[in-house]
């Protein structure tokens, strides 16, 4: 049973995978608060924080429940939605109303004295970063395919016309894209010299070794506790096609893993959503972390296992 002391968790109200874990908190009789600060702070919900003599104290009021800042113990920051300002406004004042609420609650928020974050929301955004990501992987001891980032369609062309077992393109981040009005995803893909154009130059772009995999897998890691899975696809972004790719949980080699932990430590992370390609001969590239990716999709004991390693993680607060 816990010490009284909330877990406050800042999601959007769809959010069914933190579902799973708030029942396993229920069990445990931890008490919850959720949260999404970036609509209900503009409908039934109000946070007032003070600075004085006796330090930073903050009240947050919800639709059914008060709960004074100092009582949290930790904080899952899951999916919350972005700030978008309340609707009905003209859209200089909506977007005035989103930016205070964001550098106002979410700086507040994000500066809980003595909480623990599951992840702070300043290690997500830095985690975030694919460079980030390279660079510290590298560091950590991960194999990672040769890549490069950059707006320049001759260094481009240079660096595919070097990798004999072709190249793939991935996006930097998932911006919200439309054809013809519709929702599109921007998929990782096999490139071609000749398909470099002048138009690279119009941002920067990644550009990465592709590895001969045998099939993909995923770590997710909470804490020192990981959870691997091996995906068999025949996409080569598995993400594409779910539905037809299969899910088998797989032991995660000590070699993976202490470079796991390293990477979680040097970015100030407690989750992570670690994606590799593996070889024939077991060699596991790293290609990217997720420091805040789904994980409900996988199978069964696996994705009960993560929402216990994070209600534990949740339950037993910062660390003493």
């Amino acid at each position: 049973m816990g010490d009284g002391r909330s877990v406050l968790v800042l999601t959007n109200p769809y959010d069914v995978t933190a579902d799973v874990v708030l029942r396993l908190l229920a069990e445990r009789r931890v008490p919850v608060v959720r949260l999404d600060p970036g609509t209900d702070l503009h409908m039934d919900a109000s946070l007032t924080a003070t600075y004085g003599p006796g330090g930073q104290r903050g009240i947050l009021r919800t639709a059914s429940r008060e709960i004074d800042t100092t009582r949290i113990r930790s904080v899952w920051v899951r999916r919350p939605s972005p700030y978008e300002g309340p609707q009905g406004l003209s859209d200089q004042d909506r977007r005035f109303a989103a930016e205070q609420a964001r550098w106002g609650a979410g700086g507040f928020l994000a500066s809980l004295p003595g909480v623990h974050y599951v992840n702070h929301p300043w290690a997500n955004r830095d985690a975030e970063f694919k460079p980030m990501q390279l660079s510290a992987a590298r560091r950590c001891g991960f194999r990672v395919p040769d890549t490069v980032i950059t707006n320049d369609p001759c260094e481009a062309r240079e660096f595919v016309g070097q990798q004999p077992g072709g190249v793939v393109y991935k996006p930097l981040w998932n911006t919200p894209y439309r054809v013809d009005g519709r929702p599109h995803s921007v998929w990782v893909r096999e490139v071609r010299e000749p398909e470099i154009t002048d138009a690279v130059a119009v941002c920067p772009h990644l550009f990465q070794a592709k590895v001969g995999k045998a099939f993909d897998a995923r770590v997710t890691a909470v804490g020192d506790q990981l959870f691997g899975v091996r995906i068999d696809s025949p996409d080569l972004d598995w993400r594409r096609r779910q539905d037809l790719m299969a899910c088998t949980p797989i032991e995660v080699p000590e070699s993976v893993a202490g470079p796991v932990v390293s990477y979680l430590a040097e970015l100030r992370l407690t989750y992570g959503a670690f994606d590799f390609a593996v070889t024939t001969a077991d060699d596991w590239y790293f290609l990217e972390c997720n420091p805040n990716g789904q994980w409900a999709w996988q199978p069964a004991e696996t994705t009960g296992a993560v929402a216990h390693a994070i209600a534990g993680q949740l339950e037993k607060g910062p660390r003493t």
